[in-house]
């Protein structure tokens, strides 16, 4: 049973309701629900998480391995089941998430695995000369920011996630680290 309640549309002011529910899946998601016990922090979320979907200058792809590497990193079954949904609907496939999932980066470009070492850098604090100059030979300064911001971001909401003790939603169980 998670730690704070989960809200429904009758307990949040009107303006915040549509904030309680997934602008892809057209539904509520706990996550949502649980924050909304905050109306204002989370419209402050919201706000944060599509800044980073939108304006972090990764493609939609690259976006979502970023999101996989920080739930993986942080060992958040809840996070990552959400964006493992979402990784599929934007062409990642299974052995790429499993990839990420294990560890075992070998499905994945040269280019991509620099993406996921270097989120993997920054949630750890160990981004250093070596893991800046690795990046920056395939991303310029502003999308380096957006997947530093990516990666901390998810990482942040993996760390509210794991606080309330987040349950998946009725209906689905988790893929596992490796979905195949």
């Amino acid at each position: 049973m998670a730690r704070v309640p989960y809200v429904d549309a009758s307990d949040v002011p009107d303006e915040y309701e549509d904030l309680l529910e997934s602008s892809l899946q057209g539904k509520p998601l706990h996550v949502y629900q649980s924050i909304g016990n905050n109306p204002e922090v989370l419209a402050g979320l919201r706000s944060f998480l599509g800044s980073l979907w939108t304006d972090s200058g990764l493609s939609d792809r690259e976006r979502e391995l970023v999101i996989l590497a920080s739930a993986r990193e942080a060992g958040n079954r809840y996070e990552w089941h959400q964006h493992v949904n979402i990784a599929r609907g934007v062409g990642i496939d299974d052995d790429e998430i499993a990839a990420v999932g294990t560890g075992d980066l070998d499905p994945l470009s040269e280019d991509e695995t620099t993406l996921i070492e270097y989120a993997h850098a920054v949630i750890r604090g160990e981004v250093d000369a070596i893991a800046h100059d690795e990046i920056a030979g395939v991303y310029d300064d502003e999308t380096i920011v957006g997947i530093a911001a990516a990666a901390q971001g998810y990482d942040a909401l993996a760390g509210v996630i794991d606080a309330f003790d987040l349950e998946l939603e009725a209906g689905t169980e988790f893929h596992g680290w490796d979905p195949r």
